[in-house]
């Protein structure tokens, strides 16, 4: 692991982090009233599953290429996204985080969410709206609110709600912490070393500030870090029994 990488895992929770303006992982609202089979796809380390109904059976998937190498994960299933080793209509809840922007074919992961799902079932979503490139080669596209309600609608999926992440100011600092902490990162030798203690200063000023910014200054809704997404699948129309009257 490289220095700056080892470092910014031990203070990942103080502003000296590039990362410190996303705040601490949460779980998509609402998913405390699941019920049912969950597919958790991209599970990574399960940690959605802490999150989840005591009721609820929890089915953990992830894709061999990015979830071994990433995220060290556990999952029940090996597969990709686009292509779920599930029958039509065998699942209550989806949970999808952070996994759409690592799909060649986002648009058939969505379809493939749609058709796992039963009807009336539900689906968590999120994407990252700016962020950096990582996991490459396995990082493909980001979306904008409108690009995601086109595939959604197009999968035959409603939108239940739709919430971008981040106050426009916070987005902007996160971006200018981890443009820092890349570029030192990028460095070899004694250039890292020595470029390391103005790159914390840097990001603390920049955290702080950006923090403070974001109580103070009104938001704009055109910059995000990311999107969140509930969507529900249409229920089916009751059966007509062919009688006239």
């Amino acid at each position: 692991m490289s220095l700056v990488r080892e470092w910014a895992r031990l203070l990942r929770r103080t502003p000296i982090h590039p990362q410190w303006l996303l705040g601490r992982r949460k779980p998509p609202r609402g998913l405390d009233q699941a019920t049912g089979v969950i597919m958790d796809i991209g599970a990574a380390d399960r940690w959605i599953s802490a999150h989840l109904p005591p009721a609820t059976s929890y089915v953990a998937l992830d894709y061999p290429a990015t979830g071994n190498e990433f995220y060290g994960a556990r999952p029940d299933i090996f597969a990709d996204a686009c292509s779920l080793p599930l029958a039509d209509q065998c699942v209550d809840g989806v949970v999808c985080l952070e996994v759409i922007e690592h799909v060649p074919d986002p648009a058939r992961a969505i379809t493939e969410i749609a058709r796992v799902l039963k009807p009336g079932g539900r689906a968590w979503v999120s994407m990252p709206f700016l962020y950096p490139l990582h996991n490459e080669p396995f990082d493909f596209q980001r979306y904008t609110e409108f690009g995601l309600r086109r595939d959604v609608s197009r999968a035959s999926l409603e939108v239940v709600s739709l919430d971008r992440t981040g106050h426009a100011i916070r987005a902007a600092g996160l971006m200018m912490c981890l443009a820092i902490a890349g570029g030192v990162d990028a460095r070899r030798g004694v250039s890292k070393t020595l470029l390391l203690p103005f790159a914390l200063l840097a990001i603390v000023a920049t955290n702080v500030l950006a923090w403070l910014m974001s109580i103070v200054w009104p938001d704009w809704k055109n910059i995000a870090t990311g999107h969140h997404l509930e969507l529900r699948k249409r229920a089916e129309p009751a059966a007509s029994d062919g009688s006239t009257k």
